[in-house]
């Protein structure tokens, strides 16, 4: 019965998936073309060899890479670097080895982060700079200021709905990608239809022999092509909002329409190898009339392009969240169905102001594809080497072999934009050292705060505590004392109790464990055998804000004081230091549940930290996170 269900609302996943996964990749064919043809001359053997590579390029990268291989490899329905380290990372026995994951782990999520500001911004701007061709306000197309105005205009709208939800946005995206891709199909076959021999291209003889036939210009040209794949990585990071079946099945849909439309931009350049704005001359030269619903449509799809990275971002935060990679931000989960449909809004504003510097530092979408690549081909090799390394120790002989094949095209991508660098490729660099900054230093700063915690186990807590209570000096009423696990001990309550004396007739040690499900709570008491000493697990929903006053007044528990642990840190270590700053930013654990504020005291440990001579890396993220509350 759930399998009929499942597939009955599959055409709906698949239209969500074409909204939310689909718009980067499938918007690609705006510029790409139009940013080749400024380096190398259309001729038709060219142009066939160019649109070989991108043909090639398509079905490798995205078909091959993420389609099939990468979205076999999955954690609870999550895809994407965090996922890769967490299946890895247990396989390996080796320090020296999970250190190198980590390493890789960190820079594909920096590198992510750096993807998806660039391209949102080239994305919007290409769609925008199609208002050149309309007589009637062509003026206003020609001045550089509107079209950044406009477009920054589109970015801040677009930015502003995320906090709808993921669902929401892709229900609403969907029915226009699915007219995108009707259009690009459409439009692609009239235009190979006047050129058939066009059709050569899919012969993966062209590919090679315009590389071996263009010296240093194809190797060129090559950072340019993988403008055709970028979003694919969104495929992947994507995973968990809408699950792997219906991405897989949207894209039996969208790969064939982009070949069909390159193929059709190819033939028109054989007849106009003129053009400037490929696509969007092509469509004009077919119909006029049609030429201004096309270029809104293709501003509506430039927007749903930027949707594709903004989700696949607050996947990987999420992601990060849960494994301790980034220190807990407020998150608000926005469906019933998915834990990991998420809005950061910190993230979300932040990548608002670093698009909307890119779009006007660079000014037009040519200059932004100058700069463009090294994130997109960076990620795609990272992932690429720890799927081809997971195969290899699962002993997939066929799948390993594959990936170390694309793995080395990747290698091949990514060297090709070595010469961006000077142009403003170092841009992707520079986005992407923030992230990759604060996770370095968060990491660090948790290690070494790690090391100076002092867990009891429970039995030896009882044991302590069993003495201190029986001397009778206890406070009247009830105590609560928050602690991650009630069969670890947190620091700050040994310190409370025995070190200074504060301990209640009735002790309540509570923890609180977020479940896969979206709502509902439940608590139970474990036995503590212990005079003066209860020990209670709420489990919550992860959507519910869990009101623990009133789950306490069912009990019977009136609490007289709520104690929960809090970190001052001190060092003369700037990197200690900022992760002191970062942690001071984190929002405090009280604001994520509803407590009286009156009854809550914050109990103060001072930890003094001392650098160490390097910069070392977590083994395991998942268990270094010990100190909230």
């Amino acid at each position: 019965m759930d399998t009929n269900n499942a597939q009955a609302g599959m055409p709906k996943r698949v239209l969500q998936s074409l909204g939310l996964v689909f718009g980067d990749i499938g918007t690609s064919p705006i510029y790409t073309l139009t940013v080749i043809f400024l380096i190398t001359t259309p001729t038709e053997i060219q142009t066939i060899g160019v649109l070989s590579l991108i043909i090639w390029t398509i079905i490798l990268l995205v078909g091959v890479q993420y389609a099939w291989l990468a979205m076999s490899l999955g954690k609870k329905g999550e895809g994407g670097t965090i996922v890769l380290y967490e299946i890895l990372s247990p396989m390996v026995k080796s320090k020296k080895k999970i250190r190198i994951i980590s390493i890789l782990s960190f820079i594909g999520v920096a590198l992510f982060f750096g993807d998806g500001v660039i391209t949102p911004a080239i994305s919007i701007l290409s769609a925008v700079e199609g208002l050149h061709l309309i007589p009637q306000i062509s003026e206003i197309g020609n001045h550089t200021s509107a079209l950044l105005i406009i477009a920054a205009v589109i970015a801040i709208v677009l930015f502003s709905f995320q906090k709808k939800g993921t669902e929401k946005i892709s229900g609403a995206f969907g029915p226009i990608m699915v007219c995108w891709f009707l259009c690009l199909t459409v439009s692609g076959l009239a235009s190979i239809t006047k050129a058939p021999a066009i059709l050569n291209a899919i012969n993966p003889y062209h590919a090679f022999y315009f590389m071996s036939h263009n010296g240093i210009v194809a190797f060129i040209v090559l950072s340019e092509v993988i403008l055709c794949a970028t979003g694919g990585e969104a495929l992947y990071a994507d995973m968990g909002h809408l699950g792997r079946k219906p991405i897989i099945n949207a894209s039996y849909i969208v790969i064939p329409a982009l070949i069909i439309n390159y193929l059709g931009q190819g033939a028109f350049m054989f007849d106009h190898p003129k053009a400037k704005y490929v696509l969007f001359e092509m469509f004009y030269d077919q119909s006029h009339l049609l030429y201004v619903p096309f270029l809104i449509l293709s501003i509506m799809a430039t927007a749903v392009a930027s949707q594709a990275m903004i989700s696949g971002v607050f996947s990987i935060v999420y992601q990060a969240i849960s494994t301790g990679v980034l220190p807990r931000l407020h998150v608000d989960y926005t469906s019933r169905h998915r834990q990991s449909q998420i809005y950061v809004g910190f993230i979300n504003w932040i990548l608002l102001l670093a698009v909307l510097l890119i779009m006007f530092f660079f000014q037009q979408s040519s200059r932004i594809a100058a700069a463009y690549g090294l994130a997109v081909t960076g990620t795609m090799t990272i992932t690429c080497i720890m799927m081809a390394w997971i195969f290899y120790l699962k002993n997939m002989k066929t799948h390993m072999i594959i990936a170390f094949i694309i793995t080395l095209v990747n290698i091949v991508f990514l060297l090709s934009h070595i010469h961006k660098f000077p142009h403003g490729g170092y841009w992707s660099l520079v986005i992407a050292a923030f992230p990759l900054a604060i996770i370095l230093v968060y990491d660090y700063g948790k290690k070494k705060l790690y090391k100076t915690f002092e867990f009891v186990p429970l039995s030896s807590f009882k044991k302590t505590f069993r003495k201190k209570y029986q001397e009778g000096a206890n406070i009247n009423g009830t105590a609560l004392f928050f602690s991650r696990d009630v069969t670890i001990i947190s620091p700050y309550i040994v310190r409370t109790m025995f070190n200074n004396n504060i301990i209640y007739e009735d002790n309540v040690i509570v923890s609180i464990e977020n479940t896969t499900d979206p709502f509902g709570i439940s608590w139970y008491f474990s036995e503590s055998k212990t005079k003066g000493l209860r020990l209670l697990t709420l489990r919550a929903g992860y959507m519910e804000v869990v009101d623990v006053e009133a789950i306490f007044r069912k009990e019977g528990i009136v609490g007289n004081a709520i104690f929960y642990g809090l970190e001052e840190i001190s060092s003369s270590n700037i990197l200690i230091k900022i992760f002191a700053l970062i942690k001071k930013l984190v929002p405090a654990f009280v604001q994520f549940h509803k407590l009286p504020a009156m009854k809550l005291h914050g109990v103060m440990t001072r930890y003094e930290l001392y650098a160490d001579s390097q910069l070392p890396l977590s083994d395991n993220h998942g268990n270094q996170e010990p100190f909230r509350p």
